[in-house]
């Protein structure tokens, strides 16, 4: 597999076309959607997004407050249109809530529009990462880590459907930045074909 090497952001993104499609990153909650979503797009010199920050702005209202006020199924409903309305957008890097990629109707729009990844962790990984943080609305249980198991099984199965596949250790998220720019370079073909990065 050839690498790419990170000469600068314009030559890496250049390198990678993907039809200047936006890159979709998808998973569970704490497999580091957000944060590594932001170091991927400044390697590649594109813009960030993050769905859920769009949609607070939108709703004026946190995550765990729309949940709250409104329930879960009007959260997947404002976060099908405003993850439809950022497909539209100029090519971008964008990270998605864990329960988007399970909608079937957003599943079809990002297999159209984007190309997708999904970020594979453990379950240690995941709830240690969550833990850190007290806004997780589904996390707010009795036992969160069987939670998490039950959504892990849940998932898993569907998260499998995106184009690449990159395991999101316990690592310095640059390590998962590097393997990402790796798989979207193999990758650059058509978007049937599905790539899972080799661990390492």
């Amino acid at each position: 597999m050839n690498r790419i090497q990170n000469t600068g952001a314009e030559e890496t993104a250049a390198a990678i076309d993907l039809k200047a499609r936006p890159i979709v990153l998808v998973g569970l909650m704490g497999a580091g959607k957000s944060s590594i979503g932001r170091r991927l797009a400044s390697q590649l010199g594109l813009p960030f997004k993050d769905a859920d920050a769009e949609i607070e702005a939108a709703s004026n209202l946190t995550v765990a407050e729309f949940f709250e006020m409104h329930g879960e199924a009007a959260f997947r409903e404002g976060e099908r249109k405003v993850i439809a309305r950022l497909l539209r957008e100029p090519r971008h890097v964008l990270a998605t809530g864990g329960g988007a990629f399970m909608d079937r109707k957003t599943r079809a729009l990002i297999a159209k529009k984007g190309c997708s990844i999904w970020l594979r962790a453990e379950l240690d990984v995941i709830y240690k990462r969550c833990m850190k943080r007290n806004n997780r609305p589904l996390l707010k249980t009795g036992n969160p880590k069987a939670t998490l198991k039950k959504l892990m099984d849940e998932r898993y199965p569907v998260y499998a459907e995106a184009d690449i596949t990159v395991d999101s250790g316990d690592g310095p998220h640059e390590i998962v930045v590097d393997k990402i720019i790796e798989a979207l370079a193999a990758h650059d073909k058509p978007p049937s074909t599905r790539y899972e990065a080799p661990k390492k």
